[in-house]
């Protein structure tokens, strides 16, 4: 009984001192949101237009797994085509403006941290990218291939696909966005520990949670009932957890006070 008290304790120190920090009014707060959407708004009108002039290469990178079995794409809407040409302008102009959207966020977030935690500026935004790109790779070269190999070759071997743009591009997000996000675990731990939210001690106490989460998800994703295969994606999110309690170690309020006492 004495840790989750101990905890509490801590987590109100930590929201204490934030609060000594110079503030601002609610207004100022919207203000100053609607000033970050606006720009990242704009970013992202640029990136869709720049990923929209080389629309024709990113529909053939989303076509790749599917067209190495030999299969090509139906549409049953006179839109279908011009919508996959948006979407895939889309996704690439988000991926293009990311660094300046996340920089807007970090600039939104930034007067409630202290001057020593604004050094984390870049290494945020260097892993935000990284670990969403290493994911969204990981979908793509590994989890799609496989996934479209399975459900087509082997469990529709008896049948005619007619993969259609709309159910297709559907499964593409969703493998990709999905793995891509969900390799964004160590930064949420991040925030969370950095303000004092959770500990390192809280989060390996409760593995055995984080471990059953991580193999629903990836039995969610994984297309095949082959339980070996469900391991093969659990184990990088497994190690972006483990990777996570090290980063909450290494920001959470805790240590910081127990490094200046001992100083």
């Amino acid at each position: 009984m004495v840790e989750p008290v101990d905890a509490i304790g801590k987590a109100r120190a930590a929201v204490t001192e934030r609060a000594e920090l110079p503030g601002m009014s609610l207004m100022e707060h919207l203000e100053e949101l609607r000033r970050r959407i606006v720009h990242s708004a704009a970013y992202l009108c640029v990136g869709f237009v720049v990923a929209y002039m080389f629309h024709e290469r990113l529909y053939g990178f989303v076509d790749a797994p599917l067209n190495h079995l030999g299969i090509k794409l139906n549409y049953t809407h006179p839109m279908d085509p011009l919508n996959l040409y948006l979407q895939v302008s889309l996704i690439g102009g988000a991926i293009l403006a990311s660094p300046f959207i996340l920089y807007q966020v970090w600039l939104f977030i930034a007067p409630g941290l202290y001057q020593k935690e604004k050094r984390f500026v870049i290494p945020f935004m260097a892993a935000t990218v990284g670990l969403f790109l290493a994911g969204a790779s990981f979908g793509y070269f590994f989890v799609l291939p496989g996934a479209l190999k399975i459900l087509i070759v082997q469990f529709g071997s008896k049948f005619n696909p007619m993969v259609t743009i709309e159910e297709y591009t559907g499964f593409f997000l969703s493998v990709i966005l999905g793995l891509g996000i969900s390799f964004e675990m160590p930064i949420l731990i991040f925030f969370l520990a950095l303000f004092g939210i959770v500990s390192p001690r809280f989060l390996w106490k409760n593995i055995r949670y984080a471990i059953l989460a991580v193999f629903l998800v990836a039995a969610i994703i994984t297309p095949s009932p082959d339980p070996w295969t469900m391991c093969i994606y659990a184990i990088p999110m497994l190690a972006l957890y483990m990777i996570g309690i090290a980063v909450a170690w290494w920001v959470h309020p805790s240590r910081k006070k127990a490094k200046e006492v001992s100083s």
